[in-house]
C-alpha cells in the first residue's frame, strides 16, 4: 500500500499489515511499539510485523538531528550571556561566512553531559492494525465523506484523496465543493469532474492553473502553454453540453471571461455558447450582485436581500449579512432580515456564529482572513479604513444575531442522530469547518482545540529539518491588548531561564538541523505576569519555501524535571510536516491563564524571513472559538436523546477507549470525514 494512506491512517491511530508479508517474532515486535513509542495495539495483535516499528518512528521522529546545545535545556541555563552570544556568532562566522555546512554546529562552552535514563510517565497510545483490503475500505469511507464537504479541504486531504480516486480507480458520486473539483480536474486532467462545475467556475480553475503551473496571481497577464489552452476550451465545451451555464453568474467576472476568451481565441459550437460570446463582450452586465447592489444604493434592503437569496441562495446572503444588516433603515426592516437568514447550510451558519459571538472583541481595527491556494492572506484595517467604515452593526445587535443563528443550527441538527453519549471533554475539541491552510499529521487536531497540559508537564516545542541551511523556531508572549515579547534566536541570550529555555540557533541544515523551547508554564507567569498567551512559528531564515525541503514540527509533554534524551518519541504529542508554498507558518498557542495548549496550524501567504515581523493580534480569536462552539455542543443539537451510559447509545463521541455497544458508531477528536459529511448531511 502506498505511503501516503498508511500515513493517512496513522493519523486515526490505525497501522496497515501489508498483504504478502510475515512476521517471525510477533510477540518482540508488539514489545518493540510499546517499549520506543507508547504504542498499545488494541485490535489486530496477530497482524502485527516488524516493519510497523520503522513506519512509527518516521512519523513519530525516532531519529532526530541534535540541537545545537546538546545538553538542552540544563546545559544552557549554566552558559553566561556572553558565552551564549559567543557561541551563536562564531557558528554563524563558520556557516553563514565561510560557507560552510559539512559539520553540524555545537557549542564550544557546554559542558559534556550524561543523560540519565528515561523515566517519565508518558500517555499510551491505542492503535489497531488493519488488512490492506480494511484499510482500502476506511480510505474510500474517508474520501467520500470529505468530497461531501463544502469547503476545501487542506492539501494533505486532498493528496490522499487524489491519490485514493487514482489508485483504486475510485467512481466519484459528488464533490460538494468547487475549489475540491476544481484541484481535481487541473492534476488528473479528467473532463469527468466538469460534472461538478459551473461555467462561471471555469475562471476559478484558471486562476488556481495559473497559480500552480506557473506561479501568476494576475488573470490579466495570461500566457498558456497549447495543452492548458486546450484543457480549458474542452471544459468550455463540455459544461455547455452538460447544461451547466449559468450566464448571470458569468457576468460577476466579465473582464475576467473577455480576457480569456481572446487568449483561447474560442469559438463557438452552438447557439449557446454564440450567445455566451456575445455576452461577454457586449456592454451589459446583468450579474445578480450588480442588481442587488442597485437595490442596496436606492434603500432597497428588503428587496436586494430578497434577490440574492433567490437567485444566489440563502448561503450568500448570510456572506453578506453584515452588510446588508449595515444598511437597514429601521427596525422592520433589521427585524425582517433577521427572521429570514435562516439556511440549510450548516457550515455557514456554524462560521457566522462564531464571527457574532465575538464580535465585541472585534471592534477596534479588524484583521480580515481569507485563504487562498491553501494559505492564510491577512489584511489589517488601516486608521483610514475604519473611518469610512459602513459595514457596521452594534455589539447589541450582532448578540441578538448570534442567538438566532444559534435557534437556526438547533432547528435544522435536531434529530439527525439517535442516543448519543458525548464524552464531556469533547468541549475541548473545535469543529472542522475551515482547515484549508493546515499541515497534516500525527496528533493535528481542528484549529481552536484546547488541550489541557498537567501542572507538573511543561511544554517542548521542536521543529527539524533538512534540505535547508536554517529554520527557526520563534515564540511570543502576547498580552490581552496584543502587545507582545519576542522570544526566538534575536532575543534569547537574554531571556534564558527556567521559565523559557531556547536550544539555540542551529543553522546547519545541510545534514539535518533541530531547534527546541522548553516552556514552563508555572514559573512563565510568575516572571512574565503581564502576558496572557503564547504563539509558535516556524520560518524559513533561508528563504526556500517550506515544501522545497523537508520539515517537521510539533510538540511534546515533558516532565519539569525532564529524563532522558532531549527527543523522546514516547512524549510527542504531535509530529506534523511543514510543507506549504511560504517561507512562514504559525504552529500553536499557549494559554498561560488556563494551562492549555491550543492548536493554530496555519500556513500565511508570507515571503516573511523572520518571525518578529509579521502581526500576530488577530490569532487570539482562534483561542476563543471553542467557547461558543465544539464538538460536544455540536453533537448534543444532533442527539435525539443525550444518555450518560455508553452503553446506551447508538453514537458515542470521545476521545477516549471505552466499551461500547456492538454496532454502535464512534467519532472520536481527530475523525474531521465524519464530521465533515455531518455538518454537510
Amino acid at each position: 500500500m502506498k505511503e501516503i494512506f498508511k500515513e493517512y491512517l496513522f493519523e486515526k491511530h490505525i497501522l496497515v499489515c501489508e498483504e504478502g508479508t510475515e512476521e517471525k517474532h510477533p510477540f518482540e515486535a508488539l514489545f518493540s511499539l510499546a517499549n520506543l513509542f507508547n504504542i498499545r495495539i488494541t485490535e489486530g495483535e496477530a497482524l502485527v510485523r516488524s516493519d510497523m516499528i520503522a513506519f512509527a518512528s518516521k512519523q513519530l521522529g525516532e531519529d532526530v538531528p541534535a540541537p545545537f546545545y546538546r545538553g538542552f535545556p540544563e546545559s544552557v541555563r549554566k552558559l553566561s550571556r556572553d558565552q551564549l552570544i559567543f557561541d551563536q556568532m562564531l557558528h554563524y562566522f563558520v556557516t553563514y561566512g565561510i560557507g560552510d555546512f559539512s559539520e553540524a554546529g555545537h557549542s564550544l562552552f557546554e559542558e559534556q553531559m550524561e543523560r540519565t535514563a528515561f523515566n517519565e510517565k508518558a500517555k499510551i497510545r491505542d492503535f489497531r492494525i488493519v488488512t490492506e483490503e480494511e484499510a482500502a475500505k476506511l480510505l474510500a469511507e474517508a474520501t467520500d465523506q470529505l468530497l461531501a464537504g463544502t469547503r476545501p479541504v487542506s492539501e494533505s486531504q486532498f493528496d490522499m484523496i487524489r491519490e485514493y480516486i487514482l489508485t483504486y480507480d475510485h467512481k466519484v458520486q459528488t464533490v460538494a465543493s468547487k475549489d475540491t473539483a476544481t484541484l481535481l480536474l487541473l492534476e488528473t486532467r479528467s473532463l469527468q469532474f466538469a460534472e461538478f462545475l459551473n461555467l462561471s467556475d471555469v475562471i476559478r480553475f484558471v486562476d488556481v492553473l495559473n497559480f500552480k503551473e506557473y506561479q501568476n496571481e494576475n488573470l490579466s497577464q495570461l500566457n498558456l502553454r497549447n495543452q492548458d489552452r486546450k484543457l480549458i476550451t474542452a471544459l468550455i465545451h463540455k459544461l455547455f453540453s452538460l447544461g451547466r451555464c449559468n450566464l448571470k453568474a458569468c457576468f460577476e467576472k466579465k473582464k475576467a471571461w473577455n480576457g480569456l476568451l481572446h487568449h483561447l481565441h474560442f469559438k463557438a459550437k452552438n447557439v449557446a455558447e454564440q450567445e455566451f460570446l456575445d455576452a461577454m463582450r457586449g456592454r451589459d452586465n446583468q450579474s445578480v450582485y450588480s442588481s442587488f447592489e442597485r437595490a442596496m444604493a436606492e434603500g432597497e434592503v428588503v428587496a436586494a436581500m430578497e434577490l440574492l437569496k433567490k437567485e444566489k441562495g440563502s448561503g450568500a446572503v448570510l456572506r453578506n449579512l453584515n452588510y446588508i444588516l449595515s444598511r437597514c433603515k429601521d427596525l422592520e426592516d433589521f427585524g425582517y432580515v433577521v427572521r429570514n437568514v435562516d439556511s440549510d447550510n450548516i457550515i455557514v451558519l456554524l462560521q457566522l456564529l462564531l464571527a457574532y459571538s465575538n464580535y465585541e472583541r472585534n471592534q477596534a481595527a479588524r484583521t480580515f482572513r481569507f485563504t487562498k491556494y491553501n494559505k492564510l492572506r491577512i489584511h489589517q484595517e488601516t486608521e483610514e479604513e475604519m473611518r469610512r467604515r459602513k459595514s457596521h452593526i452594534t455589539v447589541g445587535q450582532a448578540g441578538m444575531l448570534a442567538k438566532e443563528l444559534r435557534n437556526i443550527l438547533q432547528r435544522h441538527l435536531a434529530g439527525r442522530l439517535g442516543k448519543v453519549y458525548i464524552d464531556p471533554d469533547m468541549q475541548r475539541y473545535a469543529l472542522p469547518l475551515q482547515e484549508t491552510a493546515s499541515q497534516g499529521g500525527f496528533g493535528v487536531l481542528t484549529r481552536g482545540t484546547r488541550i489541557p497540559i498537567g501542572e507538573t508537564k511543561k511544554l517542548r516545542a521542536f521543529t527539524y529539518w533538512e534540505k535547508v541551511n536554517d529554520i527557526d523556531l520563534s515564540c511570543f508572549a502576547i498580552d490581552t491588548k496584543g502587545r507582545r515579547r519576542e522570544f526566538s534566536w534575536r532575543t534569547m541570550a537574554e531571556a534564558q531561564s527556567e521559565a523559557v529555555t531556547y536550544s539555540g540557533d542551529e543553522t546547519s541544515g545541510f545534514h539535518g538541523g533541530s531547534e527546541y523551547f522548553d516552556i514552563n508554564l508555572e514559573r512563565f507567569r510568575q516572571i512574565y505576569p503581564d502576558f496572557r498567551y503564547m504563539v509558535f512559528c516556524d520560518n524559513v531564515f533561508s528563504g526556500s519555501n517550506f515544501d522545497e525541503c523537508f520539515c517537521k514540527a510539533g510538540y511534546m509533554l515533558r516532565d519539569v524535571k525532564d529524563s532522558g534524551f532531549i527527543y523522546e518519541p514516547k512524549t510527542v504529542q504531535s509530529a506534523f510536516l511543514v510543507n506549504c508554498a511560504s517561507t512562514f507558518a504559525y504552529l500553536f498557542g499557549l494559554d498561560l491563564t488556563t494551562n492549555t495548549f491550543i492548536w493554530l496550524n496555519m500556513a500565511r501567504d508570507s515571503r516573511a524571513r523572520v518571525a518578529g515581523d509579521t502581526d500576530m493580534r488577530f490569532l487570539t480569536d482562534y483561542f476563543h472559538v471553542t467557547d461558543v462552539m465544539n464538538v460536544y455542543e455540536f453533537f448534543r443539537m444532533m442527539a435525539t436523546e443525550l444518555v450518560t451510559d455508553p452503553a446506551g447509545a447508538e453514537v458515542v463521541v470521545t476521545d477516549k477507549i471505552i466499551d461500547v455497544p456492538e454496532g454502535a458508531e464512534v467519532i472520536r477528536e481527530y475523525d474531521f470525514e465524519k464530521m465533515i459529511a455531518l455538518m454537510n448531511k
